[in-house]
């Protein structure tokens, strides 16, 4: 079924008039005749009858309108959430990022960018999760773009690096080390430690530190999320390497520099490569490769 018919259809059941409508339609009365006969045709009834020099609907055509209606309204509906999301009257961004960046990161990354775009209608949804967690959802189309740690072998994916995140020690207050200024690995390894699990894209990062001074870390507790594995060092659970983000100032832990190994932590923008982004997803990746690459 045409679906420029279906148009023609309803603007003729609106006016009911043939040359007025061509005339509304742009079109010649013999293209819209033309037009109507083929659904006629098409669904083997009569939608219009004449009546003088007007064209009225038959009992079935006004059961048909009804019908065409909702569905142009949805398709019109569809076309414009399309438009806004492509960015052509706003934009509609899916954003994906790890939980150690929700509280300074992201919202300053957003304010940056807002600014630049200044009235333009563009809307956000976020999603938080571990590395493995948002990059699957991303590989999977929930979101345009994550913020995340580096994955090993992923080559359908373009990691960029945007930005450095240092790591620290934290120990809770009245801890053995928390009266040093700075501390190196291999001081702490006698020391029960509440470690990244598994899912974290921390966790190699840190294990990497480990091995370089070829020690091996005591792991009491395994955890995925940075403020759990703060609050469990503020309880007293043991000490923990995580980015020293603000949330850290507010619990009950000694923050330590680390002197030793070096340690490098970057933070990447993660696309997928050969993968159709909106306009306003690809102005935002451009704005971010153009303000924070590192």
């Amino acid at each position: 079924m045409n679906l420029n018919h279906l148009y023609y259809f309803r603007a003729l059941a609106k006016e009911e008039h043939y040359t007025k409508t061509a005339e509304m339609l742009s079109i010649t009365q013999p293209s819209l005749s033309h037009a109507i006969s083929c659904l006629e045709s098409e669904l083997g009834l009569k939608l219009f009858e004449k009546h003088g020099r007007n064209a009225r609907l038959t009992k079935y055509g006004a059961l048909f309108l009804r019908y065409v209606e909702q569905s142009l309204a949805m398709l019109d509906e569809g076309k414009r959430i399309l438009t806004e999301s492509s960015g052509l009257n706003g934009g509609f961004l899916d954003i994906g990022y790890i939980y150690t960046l929700g509280s300074h990161f992201i919202p300053q990354i957003i304010n940056d960018y807002m600014k630049k775009k200044g009235e333009n209608k563009i809307k956000f949804s976020f999603g938080q999760g571990t590395t493995s967690q948002v990059i699957k959802e991303l590989k999977n189309g929930k979101y345009d773009f994550v913020f995340s740690s580096f994955i090993r072998g992923e080559d359908d994916l373009e990691f960029f690096p945007v930005a450095e995140e240092e790591l620290v020690l934290i120990t809770p207050k009245e801890h053995p080390l928390s009266n040093q200024e700075s501390i190196h690995l291999a001081e702490t390894t006698d020391y029960d430690y509440v470690y990244f699990s598994k899912s974290s894209g921390l966790r190699p990062v840190i294990d990497r530190l480990f091995a370089k001074i070829k020690c091996q870390p005591k792991i009491a507790y395994e955890c995925e999320e940075d403020s759990s594995v703060a609050g469990l060092v503020a309880a007293g659970f043991g000490i923990a390497i995580m980015p020293k983000i603000p949330l850290l100032d507010t619990m009950n832990v000694c923050i330590l520099p680390i002197s030793a190994p070096e340690i490098q932590r970057y933070i990447y923008l993660v696309t997928r490569k050969k993968k159709y982004l909106a306009p306003v997803a690809e102005d935002f990746v451009t704005f971010v490769k153009n303000h924070y690459s590192v």
